[in-house]
């Protein structure tokens, strides 16, 4: 299996952008510690976040080939359950339909990344520390906020038998304890 060393050229080869590469690392954070709070092996999860969006920048405009490109790089270099999840979290055009834990963490984490995100870049310092749990819960209700997160994806953390109280939770701090290399 790919080490995070030998992953991270490959992430910064194949993104762009720099928003890209801290929403992998944000995707990363998260699956880490639902590994650990699932009894799940954390490397292959983070790994599994860390280049779930790895052809992104070649796919954005064509999203029914989103995650083909990245499959076939990662096949040899990641374990079948990895590159399912990877296939999975674009199942609206892949026909990958989320069946494991890492399926649907991988979903659930792709989308609560970017609510996190959004609840600190209007707090006034911008800062993750300023977010709380209960100002999460109120931008995850209101449906005007983040309007393009989809809710229903994060959602799927209750098939872990995780609350969603619980998910946000554990997500505001996975990516709390990384908030340096986002710049948050």
């Amino acid at each position: 299996m790919l080490t995070r060393a030998e992953a991270l050229p490959l992430l910064k080869k194949n993104l762009r952008t720099e928003n890209l590469i801290k929403h992998s690392f944000a995707v990363e954070a998260i699956l880490e510690d639902m590994a650990r709070k699932l009894g799940e092996d954390p490397q292959l999860w983070g790994l599994t976040g860390l280049l779930h969006d790895l052809d992104y920048d070649f796919t954005k405009n064509d999203p029914e080939k989103h995650s083909q490109i990245t499959v076939k790089v990662l096949s040899d270099l990641l374990p079948l359950e990895a590159i399912n999840a990877i296939t999975a979290h674009n199942y609206q055009y892949t026909a990958q339909i989320p069946q494991t834990y890492l399926d649907k963490s991988l979903i659930a984490a792709d989308a609560v990344s970017g609510l996190i995100i959004a609840a600190a870049l209007v707090m006034p310092s911008k800062k993750l520390a300023d977010v709380t749990p209960k100002t999460l819960q109120t931008k995850f209700k209101d449906k005007s906020f983040a309007a393009g997160c989809n809710r229903k994806r994060i959602e799927l953390c209750e098939d872990m038998e995780l609350e969603l109280q619980t998910f946000l939770e554990l997500s505001l701090n996975s990516l709390k304890r990384i908030s340096d290399s986002l710049g948050l």
